[in-house]
């Protein structure tokens, strides 16, 4: 390691800086634009895109629809995150974070905006009787735990790993190694508890399930920044189980469709308005 930053006394921003997201990223807040976000007929009205903290959203939905929660009957719509348009008028009143995924409920006798994705998950199995979350007691106190822990450690994999190996404009030993080694043992945490119980709250499968799963079941299974290899995901064989049990779940082979732009045609629904979409294949008539 070579390569030596000495830090200015005041930072400021240069905008070349950021590798493949310089054109989204800044250091201030709010709209950049007007233009009101669209609203379907259902009162669940999700503004998204799927990476791996919008498929935990779209999942949700989809399992909830697969209970017979029909109330869960969504309108998800494409925000795509690489043309800015989380920074529009509407969107930033829906999520003044500017990150998907961001919900609105219109259900509600005044509309209730929800954003972060673990509140999103929350709010949806409060909202339909409990469903994927323990009722009380030590059940629902670890299923939360993990659902936290997920939301505390996923940036590490994905702003920190997944940007210095995937997307900085130079790879640099010192953030890669120190990422890497923490991604690991997340993995391994991950591992060792998966050995003993079938779901990271144990018997049942539940919201920290979903919000984990299209985070570290991708890395498991080598899907996630062409990293599978380097970080020797192999060795984490009670995690590609959890992972492989899970997207045999057709309510997970649905939800990981919505809002996707990339990969497979098949795999692809760009937007979601109703179940009869998955058939007619929306991402045809939508594509650019």
């Amino acid at each position: 390691m070579t390569d030596t930053y000495t830090p200015p006394k005041v930072w400021t921003w240069n905008k070349d800086n950021g590798g493949q997201f310089a054109n989204i990223n800044r250091p201030v807040a709010g709209a950049t634009h007007d233009k009101d976000l669209p609203v379907g007929r259902h009162p669940l009205q999700l503004y998204s895109l799927a990476t791996p903290n919008g498929v935990k959203v779209t999942v949700m939905l989809e399992e909830l629809l697969a209970l017979g929660r029909s109330g869960a009957e969504y309108d998800a719509w494409l925000i795509r995150i690489g043309d800015g348009e989380q920074f529009s008028s509407g969107f930033v009143a829906a999520n003044p974070n500017s990150k998907i995924p961001a919900l609105v409920d219109h259900g509600e006798p005044q509309p209730v905006r929800v954003f972060e994705s673990g509140a999103i998950l929350m709010y949806l199995s409060e909202k339909f009787g409990g469903a994927f979350l323990p009722e009380g007691g030590a059940a629902r106190a670890e299923a939360l735990s993990w659902l936290f822990w997920q939301m505390g450690s996923a940036p590490f994999l994905g702003g920190g790993f997944g940007h210095f190996y995937a997307y900085a404009p130079t790879r640099q030993e010192y953030p890669i190694d120190r990422y890497a080694m923490e991604v690991k043992r997340q993995l391994d945490v991950l591992d060792r508890h998966l050995a003993e119980r079938p779901y990271l709250a144990g018997e049942q499968y539940t919201i920290a399930d979903m919000a984990a799963w299209p985070w570290y079941g991708a890395l498991a299974k080598g899907q996630l920044y062409g990293a599978g290899e380097f970080l020797s995901v192999h060795e984490y064989t009670h995690v590609i189980r959890w992972a492989d049990e899970i997207a045999k779940r057709p309510a997970v082979q649905r939800g990981r469709k919505v809002n996707r732009t990339w990969g497979e045609p098949s795999s692809q629904l760009h937007e979601r308005h109703e179940a009869s979409d998955f058939d007619t294949r929306t991402q045809d008539r939508l594509a650019p």
